[in-house]
């Protein structure tokens, strides 16, 4: 019997967030960097949005400071102090039509009397030609990273390598990673060895193995030393015969002894050259000073720039906690809205767009106060509750949980969460992100909790002033926590060990 196609109609319920709760979402969770592009990319869009300028923000603060009169209430930029941001309660109900000429009036009537308070104190509405002029040359100065490939093929046109084998050594280089090694094949598991890696590309490219290990051998010569390795002996050994020191001892140990080096097994390394754990030991030293990625120094620049959103300072006995508003852009709503105001008139299709972009304006310069608040009020708390952290360091961290601060700052658990997402808070024990605080304890015997933050920064100190010669294992570890009232297992501090990049107790020993 076929099949035919039919219609059908099915009712499903669906959770969809407006488009402003979604844009509330993203400048909550937006750090302060990336919170001004989002801003710029609104101010692109929205043209009765214009930012505040500096000298007017501080004209504004220093009037405040000498008491003018109230600002009227209906000043989007100027919410009330006491707003709790909670997306998942944030609503924007729609202006009613009769109300909208009057808002309009009291916005334009509060702007005029702001621009004739700032024409008579002449103050500069913009920056200089000169500092433009400075800002644009900086941009202009920037320049990307040569990579490691790009720096290999330079010294490839320099070199001695034979026009005919140029497209081999290129086929080379193309196939050097960015540490430094070649890989043609990075997937492979297990690695390739050495032979072949010449096999692999010599089958690929059908050129002899000669004139690939001829052409390699070249590459292998240029800058940074031991580029082009197959391996890690290979470029240590590259390294050591680069400095003349190919029969040097360290030298016999990376070509004779790679595996019992990687298991520090100093005695067998001993034995089998016929000199003493000590000599071993200044050499595995020695070799420590190897680069064994050569190509790093050519990676691209993957430092991030940290912007404190929030800053702590201890003044007398008492915590001073406020908000990095100087990287957040002020917005208010422009003067050139009356321009536009004047053409809607004629227009109802101009009117309603002027009213949507004015309600959108007035509803980001609002989200971004309500930001602002949420993360200084998840700031205060945090400090409240680890005092002892800003006074006395780590090994005081307590245990914290978000759900804890969300009830009391009134906001939901995601809400703190997300205000907590990729941002940084300046303290006297230095510079920390945000979630840094937020940590799950362990128990104590005297019923008190302790943060495995803490936990973890004792077992790095234990660790740190061991004996080298008599290395603690973990067990011992656990002893000597339970000691002072800590009660953990064991694989718990291998965890922790591992965390801390902390070799097992058997790598780690110094004869």
């Amino acid at each position: 019997m076929a099949q035919g196609l039919h219609l059908a109609q099915r009712q499903t319920l669906s959770q969809v967030l407006a488009p402003q709760l979604q844009q509330s979402l993203a400048l909550l969770q937006a750090p302060t960097l990336e919170l001004k592009a989002l801003v710029e990319q609104e101010l692109q869009q929205n043209p009765v949005l214009e930012e505040v300028p500096v000298a007017e923000m501080e004209q504004q603060e220093k009037t405040e400071r000498e008491g003018s009169p109230a600002t009227d209430a209906s000043d989007p930029a100027e919410p009330p102090a006491d707003v709790k941001f909670d997306p998942a309660a944030e609503k924007q109900p729609a202006a009613p039509s009769d109300e909208f000429q009057a808002e309009f009036e009291r916005l334009s009537q509060m702007d005029q009397e702001w621009r004739e308070n700032f024409a008579q104190s002449n103050l500069p509405l913009r920056q200089s030609a000169e500092t433009e002029e400075k800002r644009q040359f900086m941009f202009e100065s920037l320049t990307a990273a040569t990579s490691l490939q790009e720096i290999l093929l330079g010294q490839m046109r320099l070199s001695e390598i034979p026009d005919e084998h140029r497209s081999i050594a290129e086929m080379i280089i193309g196939n050097i990673d960015d540490y430094g090694y070649l890989n043609p094949s990075p997937n492979s598991n297990p690695p390739l060895s050495p032979d072949q890696i010449v096999e692999s590309l010599s089958f690929a490219t059908s050129v002899p193995k000669e004139g690939l290990l001829s052409v390699l051998k070249t590459i292998q010569s240029f800058h940074p030393p031991g580029v082009g390795a197959r391996n890690l002996r290979e470029c240590l050994m590259l390294q050591l015969e680069r400095k003349g020191q190919d029969t040097t001892l360290e030298y016999k140990i990376i070509r004779d002894f790679m595996e019992q080096l990687g298991k520090r097994r100093m005695p067998d390394i001993a034995r089998g050259l016929s000199v003493t754990i000590d000599d071993v030991q200044e050499a595995v030293l020695r070799i420590g000073r190897l680069d064994p990625r050569p190509g790093r120094d050519f990676l691209p620049d993957n430092d991030q720039y940290i912007s404190p959103e929030v800053f702590v300072k201890k003044l007398g006995e008492e915590y001073i906690i406020t908000t990095n508003n100087e990287q957040i852009p002020h917005l208010r709503i422009s003067n050139t809205y009356k321009d536009l105001m004047a053409q809607a008139n004629s227009s109802a299709e101009v009117r309603e767009y002027i009213r949507e972009k004015i309600r959108a304006g007035k509803f980001l310069i609002k989200s971004l106060h309500q930001r602002q608040q949420t993360i200084l009020n998840i700031a205060k708390e945090i400090v409240f509750r680890q005092s002892e952290f800003m006074e006395k360091g780590v090994a005081y961290l307590k245990p914290m949980t978000m759900n804890q601060v969300a009830e009391v700052v009134g906001v939901h658990e995601t809400t703190v969460s997300r205000a907590v997402s990729s941002k940084f808070i300046e303290t006297p024990q230095g510079i920390f992100e945000m979630k840094y605080f937020f940590t799950s304890g362990i128990q104590t015997d005297s019923g008190t909790g302790i943060s495995n933050t803490s936990v973890k920064d004792m077992i790095e100190e234990i660790f740190r002033n061991e004996d080298t010669t008599k290395p603690l294992s973990d067990q011992e570890v656990v002893k000597m926590l339970k000691e002072k009232g800590i009660m953990i297992a064991r694989r718990t501090v291998a965890k922790y060990r591992a965390e801390l990049n902390i070799l097992p107790s058997n790598l780690r020993k110094v004869y």
